[in-house]
């Protein structure tokens, strides 16, 4: 069969409605995906917003645009200095989210994400970043990034105010020094380590001299305590005996019997054997006489 045949002028014409309606029907209908907003463009201009979903369109007359509302990253690398004229290479970047409910007047007014990146945020960032390090030391700069990042973040939220995003978080992605300072700063920082151990050194020393301090000194106190208890002890034992002497002393002014008869008390029997002087001995041992 001849093709050329059949494709005639005339043929084509007849099929010409058929094709239209296939493209029609093609081009009646779009999806809008997740994280993406759909603005709907009539002859060029925008006319609504649609979410994710299957929608409907007019073909031919209207189109569709897609807007990301998910969480963008835009990253900088640039150059400046520090609050002692130091240079420094900063890499930065910047988390950003459009608005949903605010897509179709970012589309009116910027004509989309790119142009908006281009003539609204990237010189903003730009100009936040390089208006906060300046007020950063270089040392400051390496051991508080939190600080620097806080500063960024601050300034180009008040910059982008009354703009249809949100400006979610900043991070300093890499801070570039000129090498000879890097070195200085590890120098330093190595001091810095030895004498904080020194330091601790000392104060635990102190800890422990105090602690002994504090032993001897309890020691000390405890020996006190015993010496005192012992002295106690001696003065109340001879007030005891004092005060029992003094008692048996007044007992025998008062009576001169208890001397005799303590005296027979103590006496064993025995009689002297020896005489001193020519006295006639008083008392007569009755147990050497015989009956």
């Amino acid at each position: 069969m001849n093709v050329q045949k059949l494709l005639t002028p005339a043929s084509a014409l007849k099929l010409l409605p058929l094709v239209l309606i296939v493209i029609a029907v093609m081009s009646s209908y779009y999806i809008v995906v997740e994280g993406h907003v759909g603005v709907i463009k009539r002859f060029g201009e925008a006319k609504d917003q649609e979410n994710p979903g299957l929608h409907f369109k007019i073909p031919f007359i209207e189109t569709v645009e897609m807007i990301e509302v998910r969480t963008r990253k835009n990253a900088e690398k640039m150059a400046s200095s520090t609050k002692e004229q130091m240079p420094v290479t900063i890499e930065v970047s910047v988390n950003w989210t459009v608005n949903k409910e605010a897509a179709l007047d970012l589309f009116k007014r910027y004509g989309g994400l790119n142009q908006f990146e281009q003539r609204i945020l990237d010189p903003r960032f730009r100009s936040a970043t390089k208006d906060t390090i300046p007020q950063f030391e270089a040392e400051q700069l390496i051991q508080d990034r939190a600080s620097a990042i806080q500063g960024i973040e601050r300034r180009l939220t008040e910059e982008m105010e009354g703009f249809p995003v949100v400006v979610d978080n900043i991070q300093i992605e890499n801070i570039l020094l000129p090498q000879k300072y890097i070195n200085s700063i590890e120098i330093k920082q190595t001091e810095k380590n030895l004498a904080a151990a020194e330091e601790h050194k000392l104060e635990r020393q102190r800890l422990e001299a105090l602690r002994a301090v504090n032993t001897a000194d309890a020691k000390a106190k405890g020996i006190l305590k015993v010496a005192e208890a012992e002295a106690q002890s001696i003065l109340l034992k001879g007030k005891a005996e004092a005060q029992a002497i003094e008692a048996k002393a007044k007992a025998l002014k008062n009576n001169p019997l208890i001397v005799k008869l303590t005296e027979a008390q103590a006496w064993d029997g025995k009689l002297p054997t020896t005489m001193m002087g020519e006295g006639v001995m008083p008392i007569m041992d009755v147990r050497s006489v015989k009956k």
